[in-house]
């Protein structure tokens, strides 16, 4: 339906890759006189097919987004949010202008809870909240939570990410490195047989997967002292697939990888561990605080947390995260194998047995040919492949939101360019 000049259209056809045919609701407001608005909404099938090069969204092209983050969000929950964009509910106003205190603000964050909750099976004993600052402010929310300013912690460093936890929890406490990888440029995830942990430590802590250097935990350390517990940033691979949180004290994670828009981050504590704040603590850093308030002390990112539930409600109709992680598996084997066969033309310097399933780091053997590469992959419509700057090279972030058919025409692509250029 063409829009009139006295109309414009809120929703519109859309190709989709790698989803089944579904409803999308459209919605078209009418001016019919000055200041009074008509809001009639229908029903549309729309055809939903997997296309190889690009996504189209009504007259612009959607690109196949590899960023580390913000990264790409699942195609269907950023239509789902469009649609509820101006009225959700038929409640009369955008989720961006409720009251955080409101009802309808109240079932948003109640549902995403309850959601992720499933996903993740939580258990009972852990609470969960939805706090701001990014996964960096936990940096120092941690030792200023969990420790007095002489006790020991110990942290596992196997990339950027992990060394900056450690170098903020100087400022608060004991911190000790007992493995890093930096000497083998983060490559590598340690035994833990071979840990020499501090027997008083309050708490280790691990960054679960490095977004720059592509390595993962594959399985996590036990903490010897048992007044101790695991702590984990998981903002790289929260939600990729199945974990038992019972083997953790705190797993937190910035939204803006697999689960949402930057701006939300979430924090999964044992109950417990809630309460032992220090003095010096800002109010916005006390879990108690967050926790006795639902994580509604102070106006929280409402919309960003309305994004996170819809992520949530679909990857619950995806059949959870057990299904997610063998999409994520798939993608990953496909990638990985594209550049291990190649002869050496491509290389990913990762150990392979803690290569991340979600962020690809690879260089090219002729490395004055990378920035080639990434001019003319971005010509095909695939963007954000440059390294992480203090690294270099490529990568490729492909979390749970990168569809099969978005990995299969960037290895493709590989294919084609060692063919010009090899």
């Amino acid at each position: 339906m063409a829009a009139s000049t006295n109309s414009f259209l809120i929703g519109n056809q859309t190709q989709i890759p790698s989803l089944k045919p579904k409803s999308i609701s459209q919605s078209f407001i009418h001016f019919t006189k000055p200041n009074t608005i008509n809001l009639t909404t229908r029903t549309k099938s729309v055809s939903i097919r997997c296309a190889s090069a690009s996504t189209t969204v009504g007259s612009e092209q959607r690109v196949i987004n590899f960023a580390a983050g913000p990264a790409a969000l699942p195609e269907n929950v950023l239509l789902k949010a469009q649609s509820d964009l101006y009225n959700w509910r038929g409640s009369g106003m955008s989720v961006m202008e409720m009251s955080h205190r409101g009802k309808e603000f109240l079932s948003i964050i109640q549902k995403a809870e309850s959601d992720l909750r499933q996903l993740l099976e939580i258990p009972s004993e852990y609470s969960v909240l939805f706090l701001q600052g990014g996964a960096t402010t936990q940096f120092a929310a941690l030792p200023l939570n969990l420790c007095k300013s002489d006790d020991s912690v110990d942290y596992i460093v196997t990339g950027s990410w992990g060394d900056k936890a450690f170098k903020e929890a100087k400022k608060y406490c004991n911190p000790k490195v007992i493995w890093s990888g930096k000497s083998e440029k983060y490559t590598k995830v340690p035994t833990f047989d071979g840990l020499e942990q501090s027997s008083d430590a309050k708490y280790l802590h691990i960054c679960a997967n490095e977004t720059i250097h592509g390595v993962e935990f594959k399985d996590y350390p036990l903490v010897e002292n048992p007044d101790g517990v695991l702590i984990a940033d998981m903002s790289s691979n929260f939600c990729s697939k199945p974990v038992d949180v019972s083997k953790f004290g705190v797993i937190y994670a910035g939204a803006q990888k697999n689960v949402g828009p930057s701006g939300v981050t979430i924090v999964i504590i044992r109950k417990d561990l809630i309460g032992n704040a220090r003095d010096i603590t800002p109010v916005m850093l006390d879990y108690k605080i967050h926790d006795e308030n639902s994580s509604l002390y102070n106006t929280p990112p409402c919309f960003g947390i309305y994004m996170c539930g819809l992520v949530f409600d679909d990857l619950l109709e995806q059949g959870g995260l057990k299904e997610v992680e063998k999409k994520n598996q798939r993608k990953a084997e496909l990638l990985y194998n594209a550049i291990d066969e190649s002869r050496g033309f491509f290389r990913c310097p990762v150990e392979k047995s803690v290569r991340s399933l979600m962020n690809v780091p690879f260089t090219l053997e002729k490395s004055e040919l990378e920035a080639e590469f990434i001019k003319e992959a971005a010509k095909e419509k695939m963007v954000q492949l440059k390294g992480h700057r203090s690294v270099g090279g490529m990568r490729a972030s492909i979390y749970n939101a990168m569809p099969l058919a978005g990995v299969e025409k960037l290895v493709a692509f590989m294919k084609d360019f060692q063919a010009r250029h090899a």
